[in-house]
């Protein structure tokens, strides 16, 4: 049986990093990242799923910030985790467990959306408060909404 190396931590300054093993290269790559740790989950779900449509097994290790410093959430089996939205204070309540999972995954949908038509638009290094807003737009604005700022973003972006 192959033993895969040990998952390398990120370069740079502690934020959410999915990293992927390709076997067939037997090194580890980045497969998502971001300083919210909703976009990266999303992500990890979409390519595990992928991954496993192939027929191959997906081997992730979720690294992200924890006191200021990098901390790697990973299984002791390092197959893809499972990765549950940081838990709230109030639990769900009985039967409430899938519309509020479908309104998390959509508004989650949405932040990403909005994320890529700000950096095709240029804009990569957003402040708090920027975060901030674009997590409130994602709250706030429809599916069809989100994608026609993103698209403004991004034509804005290739006039530059």
């Amino acid at each position: 049986m192959h033993k895969r190396p040990p998952c390398p931590r990120p370069p740079g300054a502690p934020r959410w990093v999915a990293m992927f093993h390709q076997p067939s290269q037997d090194c580890w790559t980045v497969g998502a990242e971001s300083p919210d740790r909703a976009p990266v989950l999303y992500a990890v779900g979409d390519m595990t799923q992928t991954l496993r449509s192939r027929g191959e097994e997906a081997a992730v290790a979720l690294w992200g910030p924890k006191d200021d410093a990098w901390h790697l959430f990973d299984t002791p089996s390092g197959k893809a985790p499972a990765l549950a939205p940081a838990a709230s204070a109030d639990p769900p309540a009985p039967g409430a467990g899938a519309p509020a999972k479908l309104t998390e995954r959509m508004t989650d949908r949405r932040h990403q959306v909005l994320m890529a038509g700000l950096s095709k638009a240029g804009l990569y290094d957003l402040s708090a408060e920027d975060g901030e807003a674009v997590r409130t737009m994602a709250d706030l604005l429809d599916e069809p909404t989100v994608r026609r700022v993103a698209h403004w973003l991004s034509v804005a972006g290739a006039e530059r």
